[in-house]
């Protein structure tokens, strides 16, 4: 079964819930699976990261998460 979203790749999304409520965004990956967009510069955490070839000391990086799509407005004429 296939779920349609009205909020697309590229949009501009107003954030109504959560720690980035009122935030201005746009999206950049949207999720149909978990029902979930990621969006830019929003709910980003630290994690940690193994050492690897990209990261020979691991360490932290910045990490943006998903956030449920009925958390997340459609903004439109901008």
């Amino acid at each position: 079964m296939s779920v349609k979203f009205k909020i697309k790749k590229g949009d501009s999304v107003k954030i109504i819930a959560g720690d980035d409520k009122g935030k201005v965004a746009k999206v950049t990956k949207v999720l149909p699976k978990s029902s979930q967009v990621i969006v830019e510069g929003c709910k980003i955490v630290k994690k940690a990261i193994k050492p690897d070839d990209n990261h020979p000391k691991g360490g932290f990086v910045n990490k943006e998460m998903p956030i449920h799509i009925s958390n997340v407005q459609k903004v439109e004429g901008e």
